[in-house]
């Protein structure tokens, strides 16, 4: 079974909530854990929170997300901004390295979702955008 849905909507802080909880919505066809949702809607909250804080910074503009249920009860989430982008990739997924320490930001979204998936990539063009994927494989129901 593939299945899939789109969203998009505005860098507002205030639809952090409404990404992380869509798309929780979306993998809860695979009949996850308690654990397992909560670890697919923290990574969703980093992703989104990072488009939010450093891609768009100062204004506003969309974040779109991509999610996908695969067969083998892999679930591939992405998190695509149209942003400054990152130029240091390998940097920028640094524990505690973050371009807004005024912002009272501890660095460490990189570090979570990679903690909480199976899987992280991350794709940028300076001034063009990110994309960061996630990808989790759910354990199979009995």
């Amino acid at each position: 079974m593939t299945n899939s849905m789109k969203l998009q909507f505005e860098s507002r802080s205030c639809n952090e909530s409404f990404a992380r909880t869509a798309v929780a919505a979306f993998a809860a066809q695979l009949d996850p854990t308690y654990e397992e949702l909560s670890d697919i809607k923290t990574a969703v909250s980093e992703a989104v929170t990072n488009c939010i804080v450093h891609a768009y910074a100062e204004r506003l503009d969309s974040v779109y997300i991509t999610a996908q249920i695969k067969e083998g009860n892999t679930f591939l989430v992405k998190i695509r901004d149209r942003g400054c982008g990152i130029a240091d990739i390998a940097k920028a997924m640094e524990p505690l390295y973050t371009t807004s320490p005024e912002g009272e930001r501890a660095g460490l979204g990189f570090a979570v979702m990679q903690s909480l998936c199976d899987k992280v990539t991350v794709r940028s063009k300076p001034g063009q955008g990110t994309t960061v994927t996630l990808l989790k494989k759910f354990k199979a129901k009995q």
